[in-house]
């Protein structure tokens, strides 16, 4: 039998493994079960793609996701590896070719959606695989689906415990990007992987720049951040489908291809404008959170959010859909005060029992704490992941360090403000009576008699919007949703409002600084094309457009074919032969054969 490690350069066309692949890989070839958590772009396919071609028997794949199947399986093929999947995709007569081909052997892999591996024809149809050529592995991929808290959540994944129950001595591996400790022991309590090894790699995407902008005038931070990143893909996030819509015509205006995603969409629009962004170059996709989970788009720039997200995990799986080739990419996002009213009165309006609210209320304030911290943002991210890591260098914080200054009298005000008011309005009437421009006569007559009123003059209305963003996210504050966001001391604000604690809070970037253009990172340019002269630089462009040609006519996305980082490594190389083709990273045996004409017939 090969090694892994053969089968790697052959199958793959890499010459090493990353990270704990290798260790994972040759767990599972043995036999055991394992939970992978391992970040977006990290390499969790592989860890159970090879083991499928070590051991003997087929490998099922249990994927939630259509799209992410369908590309898995037109990426193997690629590489020479007997993959199919069945889903609803198919007609009758495809679907029945792929049974007929399961029954006979003729496939390494069938990726299939856990509806369909649950349905007593396709377990039946796995009871005769198991005695005639056996069941070399079950991979269960986004495993954070059987999380009853999440998100993403899926009631058929709790069912998947019946592959050990049914199949006892077949390994299982369950594979998943979420690292919070409630989702992984959800994990193994339902999936009944009490006795699987688990492997934790690092969360940190050190490519990936973390920037948090308090939002201004949010479409104009948005176009100066997509300023750094003309003609490149990325995803830009919405809370509603409205804002979805209306931004991704704007952004159409503005010249940039941008397309909506949302589940308001029919199900047509949304395939086409998922198969535009996956196969073409440059799109920008305005979407809700519907769009990304399962994406496997190397090569995605930028995500940047105009409305916070849910909460950390969230922020981190949707985050983790860019630079998935490891090249340079930015996470942006606007924030403000009406976020966090907005995101509170969502969890207190729930129908979630009482329970699922507090999880989710500690998970906002997690994310607001993150939002506001004056430390590395990469360190922060990590450490709620329970891994310690130094100052990143490449986050807003760290190339732009926040000023911290006594918040303590400023809150005192806002505080006092809210109480002498009654705690019975938001934060922008708070404003004015600490400004002293209230506009409403009556309302003005009734408060101008307060100590608070005009007590606030040194500061304008954005740094006090940022004191009151402050005292909500450490806190002191709380919105009543049943009083359309009025602000309410909580119990924690008592100290500070005596006097008896003092409070440091982030100063406000001045306008004009951290909204997108001075937060840009290098370009990608800068990392990809540095080290390619004008000649090399002209034969990557044409390998690109090879690339697009060859894809367009296979009906696959382009990464699909080949990578960004083979182009550049053909166009720095310039390969004479099949053997030198060989040598290029992410170029195996099968795409030798079946593009070594084609390559080297573009070579000067």
């Amino acid at each position: 039998m090969p090694s892994a490690l053969q089968t790697l350069r052959r199958v793959f066309g890499f010459d090493s493994f990353r990270g704990a692949q290798a260790e994972i890989i040759g767990h599972v070839v043995a036999g055991g079960d394992a939970l992978v958590l391992m970040p977006t772009g990290g390499g969790k396919s592989l860890c159970y793609q090879l083991p499928a071609l070590l051991r003997p028997g087929m490998a099922v794949v249990v994927s939630p996701l259509i799209a992410l199947m369908q590309d898995q399986v037109a990426a193997l093929q690629q590489a020479g590896v007997r993959a199919a999947f069945l889903n609803s995709t198919l007609d009758a007569a495809t679907a029945a070719e792929i049974e007929r081909q399961l029954r006979e052997g003729q496939l390494d892999l069938i990726y299939v959606a856990p509806e369909r591996l649950l349905n007593p024809r396709f377990l039946a149809l796995l009871d005769f695989l198991a005695t005639r050529q056996g069941i070399a592995l079950f991979a269960i991929d986004e495993a954070h689906c059987v999380s009853q808290w999440g998100h993403d959540f899926r009631p058929e994944y709790i069912q998947l415990a019946v592959l050990h129950q049914r199949w006892p001595d077949v390994p299982r591996i369950a594979l998943t990007a979420t690292a919070d400790t409630l989702t992984r022991r959800e994990i193994v309590e339902r999936l009944g992987l009490d006795a699987a090894r688990v492997f934790v790699s690092s969360f940190d995407r050190p490519n990936i720049r973390y920037s948090v902008v308090e939002r201004d005038n949010p479409r104009r931070q948005l176009l100066d951040f997509l300023s750094a990143h003309r003609g490149e893909a990325g995803i830009v996030y919405c809370l509603s489908r409205r804002k979805v819509d209306e931004t991704a015509d704007w952004l159409r205006e503005q010249g940039i291809a941008a397309l909506p995603y949302h589940a308001g969409l029919d199900a047509a629009n949304r395939q086409q404008h998922q198969q535009r962004f996956q196969r073409e170059d440059g799109v920008v996709m305005v979407a809700t959170i519907a769009f990304g989970m399962g994406i496997d788009k190397p090569d995605v720039r930028f995500v940047a959010h105009l409305d916070l997200p849910k909460s950390l995990e969230a922020y981190y799986q949707e985050t983790g859909r860019a630079g998935r080739d490891g090249e340079p990419a930015e996470a942006w996002m606007t924030y403000g005060l009406n976020d966090v009213v907005v995101h509170r009165g969502r969890i207190e309006e729930s129908t979630a029992g009482e329970d699922q609210k507090r999880i989710e209320r500690g998970k906002l304030d997690a994310l607001l704490a993150w939002c506001e911290t004056m430390h590395c943002r990469r360190r922060s991210l990590l450490s709620y992941f329970g891994e310690e890591s130094g100052p990143c260098g490449n986050c807003d914080t760290c190339l732009e360090p926040p000023v911290a200054w006594d918040g303590t009298i400023a809150a005192q005000k806002a505080m006092s403000a809210a109480l002498r008011t009654g705690q019975r309005f938001g934060a922008g009437h708070l404003i004015d009576i600490l400004r002293g421009k209230l506009t409403d006569k009556v309302q003005m007559f009734r408060h101008q008699q307060l100590p608070t009123f005009a007590a606030g003059a040194e500061l304008d209305e954005a740094d006090w919007r940022s004191v009151f963003r402050q005292l909500l996210a450490t806190g002191l504050l709380c919105a009543d949703v049943e009083a359309h966001g009025a602000l309410r001391l909580t119990d924690a604000a008592r100290p500070v409002l005596k006097g008896e604690q003092s409070l440091r809070l982030r100063r406000r970037r001045p306008a004009g600084r951290g909204h997108g253009k001075e937060s840009a990172p290098a370009t990608r340019r800068d990392s990809l094309q540095t080290a390619l002269d004008d000649s090399s630089q002209a034969l990557f462009e044409l390998l690109r457009q090879w690339r697009a040609e060859t894809a367009r006519s296979q009906g696959v996305p382009a990464y699909v074919i080949l990578h960004d980082r083979s182009l550049r490594e053909l166009a720095l190389r310039r390969p004479l032969n099949r053997d030198e083709l060989l040598e290029i990273p992410g170029i195996g045996a099968a795409k030798v054969d079946r593009y070594a004409e084609a390559l080297l017939a573009l070579m000067p």
